[in-house]
């Protein structure tokens, strides 16, 4: 029984090994299938990626088989365009080619054809000279037969001969007189110029005058007496308000419609007298508004000054003043002498200069510079002590003016000695502008008698046909008889002309007589 019971038990446990080795085979077995199954899915899905890979490798060795015959057609397309405007730039250059050798060839055959053009006229005048050589060897000895034929018929007296000879002889005389007072006029320009300047310095220095007087008081409307009592104020207090702003005096008579104000300042008097008319046109006349109106119009002054000063100078063509310089040539506006505005007088002034200057040869610049400049000092000559000669100088040497224009401030009235001839200038056209005020050129009646004065004087000379005064009378114009006067006659007959309009005539500047000797010979062919 215990054998049946270990055998029992042994049975169970062989039956339990069995088993588990069974289970572990069918699991084996198991695995191994699944196994094969995952490998046999891996190869198919590796399989499938190849095959995928296969596919996009020859899609892509096509794409770019289609991109590289594309490319290719591209660049040979573009080689072909190239190609083609090449041949067009060729084609044209060389047309252009042709075209200049067949310009080059027309050239060539016009030359060829001047050439020989040339040769026949060379030919041609080398016959014509051949020709009048020989004519002139005939004509040559035509005039020596007759002279000696005229030897032998003459039969002249010795009385007749004398005639003959003295009429030859006074017609060399003259003819050589003529020539040597061209010679001698020839040599004396050389010399001419200095001494000429001297004696016109000289002789413009006797315009010299002096101004007489001077305008110191202005004059303002007064619409009634009602607003003239309004200007006057309570007790006098508009007045001496207004006197005290402008620093005027202001003289209220009984002249009716007329105030006067009175001052040696001319610009100071210009103020009072536009705001006094201000004032008058405002109607609001108290001591307040006289300050507030004079300062405002005082400001308007100085900028007309300076705006009137520049215009000067501008007028003038007078460049690099100083801004003190202008605004005292503006101040000169409100300024007269001699009944002369002086602004406008040291325009002129400088403009005389100017034209006697380039007269005489000398710088008009500095002229006009002097000119504008020589009377500067009458801005302020009420203010500093002084004439105002030094005053302009003073004030201009501060503004590093150059010498010769301040000698001719200084001395344009004969205070200093002149250290150039500009200082004369000055002087001369400072007497000419002041000794006529109000006029500046000579009448038209004397004009016109200068001018008819001149051409008889010109035409009482014999051999003269024509003469004519042009240029405002500044040229004498002669036309001379060519078959009566010769070329050093013509020469003496302006040379005496000249020397008679010098002496019978008084005019300005100076006179150029021009003689013309023309030979004119007209025919017409039918």
């Amino acid at each position: 029984m215990q054998a049946a019971l270990l055998l029992g038990t042994n049975g169970s446990w062989m039956l339990g090994v069995v088993g588990a080795v069974v289970g572990g085979l069918i699991v084996l077995a198991v695995f191994v299938s699944i196994g094969k199954s995952k490998q046999a899915a891996l190869k198919q899905a590796s399989d499938a990626v190849l095959e995928e890979a296969r596919r996009s490798g020859q899609t892509i060795v096509k794409n770019a088989e289609v991109d590289a015959k594309a490319e290719h057609i591209r660049r040979l397309e573009q080689f072909n365009k190239e190609t083609a405007e090449t041949r067009v730039d060729l084609k044209e250059a060389e047309k252009r080619l042709d075209k200049r050798e067949d310009n080059l060839e027309k050239k060539l055959d016009t030359l060829n054809v001047k050439e020989r053009n040339i040769e026949q006229l060379e030919t041609k005048l080398a016959d014509r000279t051949h020709k009048l050589t020989a004519k002139e060897e005939e004509i040559a000895s035509t005039l020596e037969k007759q002279q000696e034929h005229l030897t032998r018929i003459s039969g002249m007296s010795a009385e007749e001969a004398k005639q003959l000879l003295l009429f030859n002889l006074q017609s060399e005389v003259e003819h050589e007189s003529a020539a040597l007072v061209d010679r001698l006029l020839t040599e004396a320009k050389d010399t001419a110029a200095t001494k000429a300047r001297d004696v016109i310095l000289t002789a413009i220095q006797r315009y010299a005058a002096e101004h007489t007087c001077d305008s110191t008081v202005s004059t303002v409307d007064i619409p009634s007496d009602d607003m003239k009592g309004r200007v006057i104020g309570r007790e006098g207090r508009n007045i001496r308000a207004f006197e005290k702003a402008t620093g005027v005096d202001v003289i209220v008579d009984d002249t009716p419609g007329v105030v006067v104000v009175s001052a040696f300042d001319p610009v100071r008097r210009e103020v009072a007298r536009a705001a006094l008319e201000r004032l008058i046109q405002d109607g609001r006349i108290h001591p307040a508004r006289i300050e507030e109106l004079v300062e405002d119009t005082r400001k308007e002054i100085e900028r007309d000054i300076i705006d009137t000063g520049k215009k000067a100078a501008v007028e003038a063509n007078v460049s690099g003043l100083h801004r003190k310089q202008i605004d005292l040539l503006g101040r000169l506006r409100y300024r007269t002498s001699y009944g002369q505005n002086v602004l406008q007088h040291s325009i002129e002034v400088a403009y005389l200069c100017q034209i006697m200057a380039d007269e005489l040869g000398l710088d008009g610049r500095v002229a006009r510079r002097c000119g504008l400049l020589h009377d500067v000092g009458k801005a302020v000559d009420h203010e500093v002590e002084g004439g105002h000669p030094q005053i302009g100088a003073d004030i201009c040497k501060r503004f590093n003016e150059r010498p010769e224009v301040l000698n001719a401030i200084a001395g344009h009235h004969g205070d200093v000695d002149p250290i150039s001839p500009y200082c004369v200038l000055a002087m001369a056209a400072d007497a000419i502008s002041a000794s006529r005020p109000g006029s500046r050129r000579e009448s038209l009646e004397r004009y016109i008698q200068r001018l008819q004065q001149m051409e008889e004087i010109a035409t009482t000379c014999s051999g003269v046909r024509q003469a004519y005064a042009i240029q405002a009378g500044r040229e004498l114009r002669v036309m001379v008889d060519c078959n009566k006067v010769n070329d050093a006659q013509a020469t003496k007959i302006a040379r005496d002309i000249a020397k008679r309009v010098e002496e019978e005539i008084t005019y300005p500047g100076e006179v150029k007589v021009t003689v013309l000797r023309e030979l004119r010979a007209v025919h017409i062919a039918h």
